[in-house]
């Protein structure tokens, strides 16, 4: 009997112990989960036992596998038009000089940036940082090294060669020499020496000062000592959608060859599949020449103790809807809107106008924040190549993105010759300006 109340005892002991355990773990998932809605009784809520409580994110770090990044941006065109089309869009209009600048000048300057290709170098600067997370324009200055600081008080006529687009993959930059001086590059790396397998310079050090810098995805501190200082690649965090939209597309060309399913029935198909021999070759033969004349005018012939059933599946209901869906995910991860990206109008009355002005005025900005110092530094090493004189305030204006129509562009023009004439007039400017 003292057995039994002793046992009793300690079942109640233990009971209680597991109730205290209980109590700590909700008290402990509380303190965890006080910023979120959750509910232990009906496990709702992450932090409770559901599948959401299991679902974390992985580490997949493509950016540092440069040869699968070649591969998806030549096989998928898609990838393709992701890294192609901002920096197509960000170069594509050009630049307008805004100096006071003789016309013949301008004209000249002009005319060096379209030999020099100028806008297609930066374009495709910008393209390899946004494939391989890191790109570079190299300044080509003749008669100078590489390895100096950039002193663009020291171009003299026809020293300005034009650039050369380079990716993070064919340069090492100096991970232990790193720029110490106070401004935009502090902490960059101060030296970038090219490798190998570069088309130029091969072994060369080239100064920080001397090139034009693109990454496609910033990172923070840490993830950046991991990439060498450089940037992501825009395909490593599309990378899952990528696959899920070349699934979604592939599939649904594969159904079109599963539209009609065939059903015959042969009487003793396993005896003969086990036999082999003579009468599979002749019922694989009679299959065949059966598949060869079936169609619209053509006629299937069976014997008379064979069953044969055609189904047709003829819907393929939802799977725009699914195609849509993961289109909307890729474009939107870009912040590229679909009529840009796929050529596709939104559906209904809205003509996809204010979804490419909101684009634009997204490409502008970048603009301003990526290219107008670069550019504008360019520009004046073009007109200190051939000689020109420009003042301390010379400046550019980027090109606008939206083309206008016939009748928006001679009300602007009658606009501006109202406004240039009165200006003119009232003596605020010369005849000459």
């Amino acid at each position: 009997m003292a057995n039994i109340k002793k046992a009793k005892a300690k079942a109640k002991t233990d009971e209680e112990i597991l109730q205290e355990i209980v109590k700590k773990r909700q008290q402990t998932q509380d303190s965890l989960t006080e910023d979120s809605f959750v509910n232990y009784q009906h496990n709702i809520g992450v932090g409770s036992d559901n599948p959401l409580s299991t679902a974390t994110y992985g580490f997949n770090p493509i950016t540092r596998n440069r040869t699968l990044l070649e591969w998806i941006y030549r096989g998928s065109w898609i990838a393709g038009k992701l890294v192609d089309s901002i920096a197509e869009d960000m170069t594509r209009a050009g630049a307008i000089i805004v100096d006071e600048i003789k016309p013949g000048d301008i004209a000249r300057i002009d005319e060096d940036v379209v030999r020099l290709k100028i806008w297609d170098k930066i374009s495709d600067g910008i393209k390899w940082g946004r494939l391989y997370g890191g790109g570079l324009v190299v300044l080509l200055i003749d008669g100078q090294k590489l390895s100096d600081p950039f002193n663009p008080e020291r171009i003299s006529k026809g020293q300005f060669k034009g650039l050369l687009d380079m990716d993070r993959w064919m340069v090492e930059p100096s991970l232990n020499d790193l720029v110490t001086e106070i401004g935009p590059d502090l902490g960059m790396p101060r030296y970038y020496k090219v490798n190998s397998f570069s088309p130029a310079f091969i072994g060369m050090k080239i100064h920080y000062s001397r090139i034009i810098r693109f990454e496609g995805i910033t990172l923070p501190y840490w993830q950046r000592v991991m990439e060498n200082l450089w940037g992501l690649s825009i395909i490593e965090r599309l990378y899952d959608r990528l696959i899920a939209f070349d699934s979604a597309t592939s599939g649904a060309s594969q159904l079109v060859y599963k539209a009609y399913i065939r059903n015959y029935k042969i009487k003793n198909l396993r005896q003969i599949i086990a036999t082999g021999g003579d009468a599979l070759k002749g019922l694989t033969n009679m299959v065949d020449m059966m598949r060869r004349y079936q169609g619209i005018e053509g006629m299937t012939l069976i014997d008379s103790e064979d069953d044969y059933s055609s189904d047709s599946h003829g819907s393929f209901g939802g799977l725009s809807d699914i195609l849509v869906r993961f289109m909307e995910q890729c474009s939107g991860a870009e912040q590229i809107p679909l009529v840009r990206l796929f050529g596709q109008s939104p559906s209904g009355f809205n003509t996809g106008d204010t979804d490419l002005r909101n684009y634009y005025d997204t490409i502008d900005q970048r603009r301003q924040n990526e290219l107008l110092s670069p550019v504008t530094q360019i520009y004046k090493l073009i007109a200190a190549s051939n000689g020109i004189e420009i003042s301390d305030g010379f400046a550019i204006e980027f090109g606008s993105l939206w083309q206008m129509t016939d009748d928006e562009k001679s009300s602007i023009a009658s606009s501006n010759a109202s406004t240039i004439t009165s200006v003119e007039e009232s003596g605020l400017i010369s005849k000459e300006t």
